[in-house]
């Protein structure tokens, strides 16, 4: 291994909207080498198909551009390089469009991007596919800054690529240094999704000031190891219980697999090694699958939604009414789908009306939009002085929208055609891995001895446990994790499988796996079906899952009154 500094690499975005000042933030804040931003979410690549069907040379994230306008002159005189993943589902254009505002400033930036990720035309996807891209991983990043790139652009590429490709650049290891590879992508998904790890989304979040989060960054060291941290005086904070909470976020099993290795979350260690600094050590790392995963995204139909105010008294019967009268109104062209959900936000004796009342949502999809627009909203608006006392909606009814259905595949790697574009124009082939290993499960880990019996108390789960959850396709993942040996080792015993489902009754009959993760004192639930057909689809009302693992948090169970 080298013996080279460390090299500092920090995020400005978690998603495509993140907070636009970060990236001046990042580059004034403090020092650093590298900063990354990731602008892809699922739902994104679904927007940006649908900009690109409107302007072939769109299809890039423009807020992204935006900011190096802003940005690039700073960058250039600090030597910070900037790598993200932007570029969208046309990270050429976007490469241009930097050169020209580059021009524009009188600034000499040597611009390089990726392709080779997008595969729409060469496989043979279902119809209507919109987009289809394969996640690379970080070695054309690399190949890119080895030849003197200033910013590299890419399309879609794994979160954690935007750090393995640097940090491999930087410390010239090789595709089969697994431990070191496995510890940066660790530091990717630590730091992809930003404020998160530095105390934005925390389940303990009234412990710190998280009013405004720092943007993480990480030290990583020539072995792969890390320290996450922050520049001095953000705000937020970096802790244990921070870093925890990302890690957990939107992952499975112990094997995390990528395109560039399969990171053992199982071997994560982590240490507090001072005021905002967290020291991420012992990763494991394995040869990468054989196979990429490809995110497919196409148009699935028609939405619609009108949200029912029912104030004060009688509540069930008031919904039963509006209820009778829309579904006959709807008989004729039935939608393909009709979903009713009553919240039961009111209240007794309320002092506000709002505090008084419940929401009755119905939402309808279908793949006419004739059959979700004015035959739903129509429908609506004439119970108005014809249905139950106090009758108003939340917004007007509207005319309905697009949703869309993501879907994953997998390809060999050999199929792809990854590319790096150098700043020259060159283009270079990225070989495959030579060596790869399938993706099984890793082994469950033995569970720590229970602890004694003694008297408990009904209260919330999370008086002694964090949670944090996301979505993965139609999937949600929700990471639970305990804050000291003796809540960790009730927590193993006690939130099983079923006691999840019991806890969470919308997951009822739905597969839940749980992957024990004993050095983190985590588990992890990934619940297949519960968002449908992912997040652009809005099947339920939290489509992306953010909060079901507070859901799970605000539920009583029995808890050992030494741990309360």
């Amino acid at each position: 291994m080298t013996s080279k500094p460390p090299l500092r690499i920090g995020n400005c975005s978690g998603f495509y909207g993140d907070r636009f000042d970060a990236m001046r933030e990042m580059l004034t804040g403090g020092p650093l080498d590298v900063l990354t931003g990731d602008y892809l979410a699922e739902l994104t690549m679904l927007i940006l198909g649908r900009e690109r069907q409107k302007d072939p040379a769109r299809g890039y994230a423009t807020t992204f551009l935006h900011q190096l306008d802003d940005t690039l002159a700073l960058a250039k005189e600090r030597g910070v390089r900037i790598v993200s993943n932007a570029g969208g589902l046309n990270p050429a254009g976007l490469a241009d469009a930097i050169r020209a505002s580059a021009a524009q400033q009188g600034l000499a930036a040597r611009v390089a991007h990726i392709t080779g990720d997008d595969l729409r035309t060469t496989h043979d996807w279902p119809a209507h596919t919109l987009t289809a891209n394969a996640y690379l991983g970080g070695a054309g990043i690399a190949a890119c800054l080895r030849s003197g790139a200033d910013i590299v652009v890419t399309g879609r590429v794994t979160d954690a690529a935007l750090v393995t490709g640097p940090a491999a650049a930087h410390f010239g290891w090789r595709a089969d240094d697994w431990d070191a590879l496995a510890g940066a992508v660790v530091a990717g998904h630590i730091l992809e999704c930003g404020a998160q790890a530095t105390g934005g989304n925390y389940a303990f979040f009234t412990e710190h000031d998280i009013r405004r989060p720092g943007f993480p960054l990480a030290e990583i060291h020539p072995d792969g190891s890390c320290v996450i941290t922050k520049h001095p005086g953000t705000g937020g904070a970096v802790t244990v219980g921070t870093v925890t909470a990302q890690l957990l976020y939107e992952t499975a099993g112990a094997r995390y697999p990528g395109p560039d290795v399969t990171a053992r979350l199982d071997t994560v260690r982590l240490t507090q090694d001072g005021p905002d600094r967290v020291r991420v050590h012992g990763v494991k790392g394995e040869p990468p699958p054989p196979t990429l995963k490809v995110g497919l995204t196409r148009l699935g139909g028609w939405r619609n939604e009108v949200v029912f105010v029912l104030t004060g008294l009688d509540i069930q019967p008031k919904a039963a009414l509006v209820r009778d009268q829309m579904e006959a109104a709807l008989a004729k062209r039935r939608p393909a789908e009709v979903r009713w959900t009553l919240a039961r936000t009111d209240h007794p004796d309320a002092d506000t009306e709002e505090a008084a009342s419940a929401l009755l949502r119905l939402t309808v999809r279908d793949p006419d939009p004739e059959k979700i627009g004015r035959a739903v909203s129509g429908a609506a608006v004439e119970l108005a002085l014809a249905g139950y006392p106090g009758f108003h909606v939340t917004a007007p009814p509207g005319k309905g929208s697009p949703y869309g259905v993501f879907e994953t595949a997998h390809t060999p790697t050999t199929d792809v055609p990854h590319t790096a574009v150098l700043p020259d124009g060159t283009s270079t082939p990225i070989p495959s891995p030579a060596t790869t290993t399938p993706l099984t499960p890793a082994p469950e880990p033995p569970l720590p001895p229970p602890l004694p019996p003694g008297p408990t108390r009904r209260a919330p789960l999370g008086l002694v446990a964090g949670a944090r959850s996301g979505d993965k396709g139609g999937a949600a993942n929700v990471g639970v994790w305990a804050r000291t040996d003796d809540a960790w080792r009730w927590l193993a015993h006690t939130l099983t499988s079923d006691r999840f489902r019991a806890l969470l009754p919308e997951t009822d009959g739905l597969p839940v796996t749980r992957h024990t993760l004993p050095a983190l004192r985590a588990l992890n639930f990934v619940v297949d079906g519960l968002l449908g057909e992912g997040v652009a689809a809005q099947a339920r009302f939290d489509p992306q899952a953010k909060a079901v693992g507070e859901w799970l948090r605000s539920r009583h169970l029995d808890i050992p009154e030494d741990l309360l």
